[in-house]
């Protein structure tokens, strides 16, 4: 039994070994491949010149955050509010496309088929020039709201499996407890959803993280705004366009990962 376990676990290394070794080559060719290219083209690049995009420096030396970290600081916030607004959004029309009431479930269903297929940038814009005039809402405002209605539309979709995913005998179970409805959600279903949805927000939050860019039509000053003013400026094209497509792989790498540790800790917990 023994050998068994410890040849499983060669063969387990022996695997780990190989996939790693098989990235690590995918990585320095596309990297020397990055770099064969940028010799090819004969540009003249100038990363030094990034530095004080990202950080700035007082009469004293301190240090402070470029118009790069800045314009993350405001897209880190507007993700922040249209996530919450997403999922409020989202967990609302799913609890109204399970409802008796057809009124409820024809404008769940609505809202779904008219935001999913219209372009967010035609929202971004119906929202901004027509309704935030209306409603004295100022341009930052008006991104979040574009963004928690259109990706709020895709929650409502993973709320409604998540909840449909819950196994038909907690329903038989909460019913046999004479619980109502409220109740079966709130301390039945909802908890249990909570880990099937988990997987697929992880995606909707990257995907909010990167339509976000999309708010610099309407000039909010995010990362992609900064970025495009500051090669106004400078015109270092590649050098910025490199950087920012970095932060935000960063961004949604370190998320990704969050979200599986997370995950894990739920299995591990549920087992």
């Amino acid at each position: 039994m023994r050998m068994l376990v410890n040849s499983q676990l060669k063969r387990r290394m022996l695997h780990n070994f190989a996939t790693l070794a098989v990235y690590a080559i995918l990585v320095v060719a596309a990297v020397a491949l990055v770099i064969h290219g940028a010799h090819q083209m004969q540009y003249d690049w100038q990363w030094k010149q990034i530095v004080p995009l990202l950080f700035t420096s007082d009469e004293q030396g301190g240090l402070h955050a470029g118009v790069f970290l800045a314009g993350l600081g405001i897209t880190l916030e507007i993700v922040i509010w249209a996530f919450f607004g997403a999922i409020f959004l989202g967990l609302c029309f799913a609890l109204l496309q399970r409802s008796e009431s057809i009124v409820g479930r024809a404008l769940a269903r609505g809202y779904i088929e008219v935001v999913r297929n219209t372009p967010m940038l035609v929202q971004i814009f119906l929202i901004y020039f027509v309704f935030a005039p209306i409603l004295g809402m100022d341009r930052f405002f008006s991104g979040v709201v574009a963004l928690a209605v259109f990706e709020g539309a895709f929650a409502c979709e993973i709320f409604r499996a998540g909840i449909e995913g819950v196994a038909r005998g907690q329903w038989d179970a909460a019913r046999s407890l004479s619980l109502g409805k409220r109740d079966t959600y709130l301390h039945i279903v909802l908890p249990q959803a909570v880990r099937l949805v988990l997987p697929p927000l992880t995606n909707l939050t990257i995907s909010l993280i990167k339509d976000s860019t999309l708010v610099s039509v309407i000039a909010v000053a995010e990362l992609t705004t900064a970025a495009r003013d500051a090669i106004s400026s400078t015109f270092m094209v590649f050098e910025i366009w490199f950087t920012v497509a970095a932060i935000y792989l960063l961004l949604t790498t370190a998320i990704s990962f969050c979200a599986r540790r997370i995950e894990m800790r739920m299995a591990a917990y549920e087992i």
